[in-house]
């Protein structure tokens, strides 16, 4: 990938500290009032009018037919396969369950199935649908390999924020005219309690692919090693020298009480914290001032949100969540920074600022699958029981694990539909940085 230069900062301490003044079309996102980080990234990407997923209805692309893996020669002729496709589409990416459909799904669906106990109505929630492939393919695997009461009886609901994209899952999933009948797409945001109404108090599956890495994200600052973290705003400014409005970062003192809470779930807070010895913390004070180094760190506030919300609709839910716990070439700092890229007529651009995302440009994170287990296990209320507790084991609410993509199709696909005739296989082989987490109730564990 190739990445914009990083523009110049301008640090100014006047009341709060500041950073990068920018003069783009983000300032219609910033209005008058100053806004979260994480509420200028949902803005960008899923506003109504102007974001990312609004706008754009082929950002996620479709595959008329599969990829007969079989019938390429390795790895020089997939890569050739995947560049027309690209070509042929010009969308910005294909989803994993798109390109390797329906395999991809079919792991997934055999997942459930040996987990699930049917001897009760199969129900799936999945967030995010996109294209409706993963939907379709699912209701296919369980048409076809599950005892006829489980798929007559199922029901598959997807949660999506995007008109379009809700009526390219219908259409997908209608190709089959049974699955239409178990198969509903209700448009709303999913981390809104409300939408959920009373919730859904039996056991059911949540599937969310490469969901987590589009949610927004939040930014915390620390101007060197010891400072305490800041929570970071974004206000509209205007500058004497400069005949347009500017977006200009300002930190304060963490006040949002879900910056507060992710921080110390994930535990930035106790870094500050082990830093109050005395000796260490004066050695340390002595090192910052002669050698400050600026901190940043991305927190998953969404994912944080999506999770409460889930766990409090859905208490009885399974989950199987997919996505990347690694980007290459990023060039945004801080811990966990995102990639933010723009794809017009062919042509990729990656950007060396979030603040250049104006509705056209995806804006993706890495995925802390560490994190993520720490965040489900707090939601499900795991974290505040222990604290009452003497043993773990009697509070501990979920089972989770973690495999790598190769791992968890290894155990549950059929890794040979995805391999060329000289065994290259571009699912195993190629997305390495992608994982795959399980987290079920205990009460399902037998």
């Amino acid at each position: 990938m190739t990445f914009s230069s990083l523009r110049a900062a301008k640090i100014v301490y006047k009341r709060h500290f500041r950073w990068h003044l920018h003069c783009f079309l983000s300032t219609d996102i910033v209005g008058d009032k100053p806004i979260l980080v994480r509420d200028f990234i949902r803005s960008a990407l899923y506003d109504p009018n102007h974001g990312y997923f609004s706008k754009m209805s082929g950002s996620v692309g479709q595959l008329e037919s599969s990829i007969r893996f079989n019938q390429l020669q390795g790895r020089v002729a997939y890569l050739q396969r995947l560049s027309n496709l690209y070509k042929q589409h010009d969308i910005s990416w294909f989803t994993p369950v798109e390109l390797f459909k329906p395999w991809y799904a079919f792991g997934i669906a055999e997942a459930i199935m040996r987990t699930a106990n049917l001897s009760i109505p199969l129900k799936i929630y999945e967030i995010g649908g996109g294209s409706g492939t993963c939907a379709k393919c699912i209701m296919d695997y369980m048409m076809l390999n599950a005892p006829a009461k489980v798929y007559n009886n199922m029901t598959y609901v997807s949660v999506e924020i995007s008109q379009s994209l809700a009526k390219k899952q219908l259409q997908t999933v209608g190709e089959v005219q049974s699955h239409l009948s178990k198969f509903r797409v209700e448009r709303r945001d999913a981390t809104d309690r409300s939408g959920w109404g009373n919730g859904d108090h039996e056991p059911c599956w949540v599937i969310m692919l490469e969901v987590l890495d589009n949610l927004p994200h939040d930014l915390v600052y620390s101007p060197n090693q010891v400072s305490p973290w800041m929570e970071v705003w974004l206000e509209k400014v205007k500058d004497r020298f400069v005949m347009c409005s500017q977006v200009s970062e300002v930190y304060k003192p963490i006040q949002d009480s879900l910056i507060a809470q992710c921080v110390k779930i994930i535990g930035l807070d106790e870094d500050h914290a082990a830093g109050r010895n005395r000796l260490v913390s004066a050695a340390s004070y002595i090192l910052s001032r002669a050698f400050p180094k600026p901190r940043r760190s991305w927190i998953p506030t969404g994912c944080l949100q999506l999770l409460e919300v889930l766990h409090s609709a859905l208490p009885k839910m399974s989950l199987i969540a997919s996505d990347f716990s690694y980007l290459p070439e990023v060039s945004i700092p801080g811990d966990r920074a995102p990639l933010v890229s723009t794809k017009k007529h062919g042509r990729t651009t990656d950007h060396g600022n979030y603040l250049d995302a104006k509705g056209d440009a995806d804006i993706f994170f890495p995925t802390d699958f560490w994190l993520l287990e720490r965040i489900d296990h707090y939601c499900s209320g795991w974290s505040n029981e222990q604290k009452t507790s003497s043993s773990l084991k009697s509070v501990k609410k979920r089972r989770t694990i973690i495999l790598d993509t190769a791992s968890f199709m290894d155990e549950f696909g059929l890794p040979s539909k995805t391999r060329t005739r000289d065994g290259y296989n571009p699912l195993l082989d190629d997305f390495k940085n992608t994982k795959f987490y399980l987290s079920v109730p205990t009460h399902n564990i037998t």
